[in-house]
C-alpha cells in the first residue's frame, strides 16, 4: 500500500501543480482588478527634493548650479583615452616618485621601496561639471569637480631589517572641487606659461589599504584616523589660497619681455635716385624691428636733397635678439598722395655685439630677395651707427606677478612727469550701421594716435601699445577714445562712428594700473577693454 500511495500521490501533485496554473492564467487575463490607479506622471520640476533623491541619488553640478557647464564631451574624451592616459600617468609618477623613494628611505632605515604593480585601473575619472570664470586680466579660470571612483591596482614592497612587506592599495575613491588656473596667457604654443592649482574644500578620498592579505582600513579607529590625516594634509599643502604651481613655459620668453635695447643713429645717406618731376627727393627713414607692434621710428624729411645727413638717434625695445631684424627703408615724402619707397635694408641683431657700437654702409635694395634682379639697380646707400645693450638681469621680470607691477619710464623723461601708457585690448558687439570695419582714435591733449584696422569684424581685438610722454601728472585729464569704422567701397559713409568714452585719468595716476572694460556712448551694446599705465622714473 505504501508503494501506491506514493505514485497516486506523485501523479496528484502533478494534476494539482497543472489545474492551479490553467486558473491562475485565466484569472489573470480574463479578470482585472478595480482598485488600480494609473500612475500620475510629473516633470522633474515638478517633483519634490526627497523624491528627486530617490530618483537621482547623485545629482551632478550642472544640474544643481547654473553657473557649472555639462562637459560630457571632456568624459567621453577621457573615456576613450584612459587605457592610453593609465599607461602614461603611472609611467609619470615612477619618474617623479623614484628619486623621492631614494631621498627619503635612509633617514628611516629602509632598505628599498618599490612598485610591483602599478595601474589605475579601468574605470577613468569623471567631472560633474566645470564652472569658468572670466576676468580682464590674461588668464584662465577653471574649477572642474571632479569624482572618481576606481578600480586601482597599487602594490608596493617594502624591505627593511632584511624582511619584505608588500602592502596594495585598492578601491580608490577621490572627490575633489579644484581650481585651476592657467597663467598669464601667452603667444606661444601651449598659449600659458604656468599652471596653478588649489582645491577650494577638503577632499574626500577613501581606499582600502591591503597588508599580507588583510584589510587595514576595516580596524576600528583606523578609518577614520587615515581620513582626517589625509585632509588634513592636502588642506595644509593646496587648499585655497595656497597653490601649487607648476611652470610649463619660460615666462621671459614666452611673453617676450624686452631683454635689451637698441641704440640707432641714422648718419647719412648718399647717391639717392630723383623721384620728383623736377629732379629731386624729399628722402627720409623709417626704422622698425620685426616682431615689434610698435609704430616705426622716423627720422626728419630733408627736402629736395639726394644726400641727406640726419646725425638723428632712435631707441628700439628687443625681445628676441637672436631673430629680430631691424628694418630700414627709406621713403620720398610727398605732400599729395603716397610716399615713394627709395630702397630698403635690414641689419639682425645677432650679427651686432653686445655694448660695441658698429656702423653699416648699407646698399638699398629693391626687396630682400636675393635672386630678385631688380637689386643689381643702384639706388643709393645708406649710413648708421648701432649698438645693443642687453639689460641687466635684475631689470627683467621674472615672475606672474611681476607682469602686474609697473615698469619704470625709459631715461629722459622729464622729471616730475612720466609716460601714459595705453593698451588697446579688444572691443566687442561693435556694429555700424552702413560697415564694420574697427579701427581705434586715442586723443591725448591734442595728441591722436590709431590702431590699426581690422576689416568685417564685431568684435576686433588689436592688442595695441601707445604711449604719451608729458612733463606733469594728468590727474585732470581725459583721454578720448572712439571706435572708428572706415570704408573705401561706401562713398556716401566712408566714415562712421561705432561708439566713443572719454576716460579721467586720475584714477590712474592714483593707481598706478587700470585694466577695465568701458560701455561706449552712442553704441547699443560696445565695450572695450582698455589698459592704462602711469610710468614714473
Amino acid at each position: 500500500m505504501g508503494f501506491f500511495s506514493t505514485i497516486f500521490g506523485f501523479f496528484g501533485f502533478g494534476i494539482g501543480i497543472s489545474i492551479g496554473l490553467i486558473a491562475g492564467y485565466f484569472l489573470f487575463i480574463y479578470f482585472q482588478p478595480t482598485d488600480v490607479e494609473d500612475p500620475e506622471i510629473k516633470p522633474l520640476v515638478d517633483q519634490d527634493a526627497e523624491t528627486l533623491e530617490g530618483m537621482l541619488p547623485e545629482i551632478p553640478n550642472w544640474i544643481k548650479n547654473p553657473d557649472f557647464d555639462r562637459v560630457d564631451w571632456l568624459n567621453k574624451f577621457i573615456e576613450l583615452m584612459w587605457p592610453y592616459l593609465d599607461k602614461a600617468i603611472c609611467k609619470m609618477a615612477k619618474n617623479i616618485a623614484k628619486p623621492i623613494i631614494e631621498e627619503q628611505i635612509p633617514k628611516y632605515k629602509i632598505d628599498s621601496v618599490e612598485f610591483q604593480t602599478l595601474t589605475l585601473g579601468s574605470l577613468p575619472p569623471t567631472f560633474q561639471g566645470m564652472k569658468i570664470y572670466v576676468t580682464d586680466e590674461k588668464e584662465l579660470i577653471m574649477e572642474p569637480s571632479i569624482k572618481w571612483a576606481g578600480n586601482p591596482n597599487i602594490t608596493i614592497a617594502v624591505k627593511a631589517f632584511g624582511l619584505k612587506a608588500t602592502v596594495q592599495v585598492v578601491d580608490l575613491q577621490v572627490f575633489l572641487l579644484p581650481r585651476i588656473s592657467l597663467k598669464p596667457l601667452v603667444p606661444s604654443f601651449p598659449c600659458f606659461a604656468n599652471i596653478y592649482v588649489s582645491l577650494m574644500e577638503k577632499p574626500h578620498v577613501d581606499f582600502g589599504l591591503k597588508l599580507v592579505g588583510a584589510d587595514l582600513m576595516s580596524i576600528p579607529g583606523v578609518y577614520r584616523i587615515v581620513q582626517e590625516l589625509i585632509k588634513n594634509q592636502v588642506a595644509n599643502m593646496y587648499l585655497w589660497p595656497k597653490t601649487l604651481e607648476v611652470q610649463i613655459l619660460d615666462l621671459a620668453k614666452a611673453m617676450r619681455r624686452p631683454v635689451g635695447i637698441l641704440h640707432v643713429k641714422v648718419l647719412h645717406a648718399m647717391k639717392l635716385k630723383k623721384k620728383d618731376l623736377l629732379g629731386a627727393s624729399d628722402p627720409y627713414v623709417k626704422l622698425k624691428l620685426t616682431d615689434d607692434k610698435m609704430p616705426s621710428k622716423k627720422t626728419t624729411v630733408k627736402h629736395k636733397n639726394l644726400n641727406p645727413e640726419w646725425n638723428e638717434e632712435f631707441n628700439l625695445v628687443v625681445k628676441d635678439p637672436a631673430s629680430q631684424v631691424l628694418q630700414l627703408n627709406v621713403y620720398d615724402w610727398e605732400q599729395v598722395g603716397k610716399h615713394d619707397k627709395m630702397g630698403m635694408n635690414v641689419i639682425p641683431i645677432k650679427e651686432i655685439s653686445p655694448d660695441e657700437p658698429k656702423s653699416f654702409t648699407l646698399d638699398l635694395l629693391k626687396t630682400l630677395d636675393p635672386n630678385d634682379v631688380q637689386n643689381e639697380k643702384s639706388r643709393g646707400q645708406i649710413v648708421v651707427e648701432v649698438t645693443y645693450k642687453p639689460l641687466k638681469e635684475e631689470e627683467m621680470g621674472k615672475g606672474f606677478d611681476e607682469t602686474q607691477t609697473i615698469p619704470k619710464a625709459p631715461e629722459g623723461t622729464p622729471a616730475g612727469g612720466g609716460v601714459l601708457v595705453v593698451i588697446v585690448h579688444e572691443a566687442q558687439d561693435v556694429e555700424g550701421k552702413y560697415h564694420t570695419n574697427p579701427h581705434v582714435r586715442l586723443i591725448f591733449r591734442g595728441d591722436e594716435k590709431k590702431t590699426k584696422r581690422i576689416k568685417k569684424n564685431r568684435d576686433p581685438r588689436w592688442e595695441d601699445e601707445f604711449q604719451f610722454t608729458v612733463e606733469e601728472p594728468p590727474t585732470n585729464d581725459k583721454l578720448h577714445v572712439e571706435v572708428v569704422s572706415t570704408s573705401s567701397r561706401n562713398l556716401l559713409h566712408q566714415k562712421e562712428s561705432l561708439g566713443y568714452i572719454n576716460i579721467n585719468l586720475g584714477d590712474v595716476v592714483s593707481n598706478k594700473r587700470i585694466n577695465e572694460k568701458y560701455h561706449l556712448i552712442d553704441s547699443k551694446n560696445g565695450r572695450i577693454q582698455i589698459e592704462l599705465q602711469w610710468r614714473t622714473s
